[in-house]
């Protein structure tokens, strides 16, 4: 495993979101993390001063910590009572200024918006399912089956279920009316890639590199409508999804169809403006690497595909998010001359 115990690395404020009205089992999972992932970095050699977020005065979390003398890493996906608020997170940092980790406010923001992630793909040639957005409840001549319906406006695979995919027209009616009555936005219909999965980590700034792929295996569901990443496959241990999806990591691959994802993957990460890491949803049909999601605020527990495709490249936890602290301080106004 690569670590930089004895190195000199900078102090870090752990900021991470702490919200109340969560089931007290969720605020101690979360914590459980969070003191995980503080013990890594200090074995890392980086003073560590953990910030939970209670509130969204982010200023007030922040105000007796000097932005020369840290880096934040920021683990705070949205501010409390603030749903999708972590690009507001982001933009506060910049204001108070602090040099954090991850994206720009301008990145995290776009990415919820996944009709233009798809447009930004298609127009830097970044092969990307056949799409469409619907704002009413019809088909309007969708002739691409099977197709699969999300919603245009979420994260984290919400509303995902084995009836997103649907084979007929009026499955399809009736899936993107369901869309726009639970969730009240738009819904995003796709041709529906039937083939292998992959999540994939690429991380860097001005060299950017791609760490070993993983596969989702879906062996183990012979019907079309059950072989995609739904929202229980992440989030509701024992449920079918969660417990029989395979992982194959690193992902068996020809040399040609390595490069091949490589290349589509970075040039993606590009595309969108991902800036130090992101995990990319891409699928392989017909020789054809599909990019299918583009995700700059990926999760990085321990136990999250990130980490694990780190430390199929040789990182120990601590030492993957120690390199994620580097990138960052090359953009700190002290840290950067320090080389640290």
């Amino acid at each position: 495993m690569k670590n930089r115990a004895r190195r000199a690395n900078p102090p870090v404020l752990l900021l991470h979101n702490v919200d109340e009205t969560w089931e007290p089992a969720d605020i101690g999972e979360a914590l459980k993390e969070v003191d995980q992932l503080e013990k890594a970095l200090r074995e890392e050699g980086h003073p560590v001063t953990s910030v939970p977020v209670y509130d969204a005065d982010l200023g007030k979390c922040l105000r007796n910590y000097d932005p020369r003398d840290f880096i934040v890493l920021n683990w705070c996906d949205e501010l409390p009572g603030l749903s999708r608020s972590e690009a507001l997170v982001a933009e506060s940092l910049e204001t108070l200024r602090f040099t954090y980790t991850g994206s720009s406010p301008c990145v995290l923001a776009g990415s919820w918006d996944k009709g233009k992630v798809k447009q930004v793909l298609e127009q830097s040639g970044i092969p990307t399912p056949l799409w469409r957005v619907f704002d009413v409840p019809h088909q309007d001549g969708w002739a691409n089956f099977p197709a699969i319906v999300k919603p245009a406006f979420e994260h984290s695979s919400s509303c995902l279920t084995s009836d997103a995919v649907v084979l007929t027209p009026e499955k399809l009616r009736l899936r993107i009316a369901y869309v726009l009555e639970k969730l009240h936005q738009p819904a995003l219909v796709e041709d529906f890639i039937d083939g292998r999965e992959f999540h994939v980590t690429i991380w860097g700034d001005d060299k950017i590199e791609m760490l070993p792929p993983a596969e989702m295996d879906f062996g183990a569901f012979p019907d079309v409508h059950d072989r995609l990443c739904t929202f229980d496959s992440k989030f509701k241990p024992g449920s079918r999804h969660y417990d029989q999806i395979g992982l194959r990591l690193p992902a068996p691959l020809s040399e040609e169809e390595l490069l091949t994802l490589e290349e589509t993957s970075k040039a993606a990460y590009q595309a969108l403006g991902c800036r130090d890491y992101a995990r990319l949803d891409i699928r392989l049909r017909g020789g054809v690497f599909y990019v299918l999601d583009v995700n700059p605020n990926p999760d990085i527990s321990a136990e999250a595909s990130l980490a694990y495709a780190a430390q199929a490249a040789g990182y120990s936890y601590g030492a993957m998010v120690s390199r994620m602290l580097h990138l960052a301080a090359a953009r700190h106004p002290v840290f950067r001359s320090a080389g640290l």
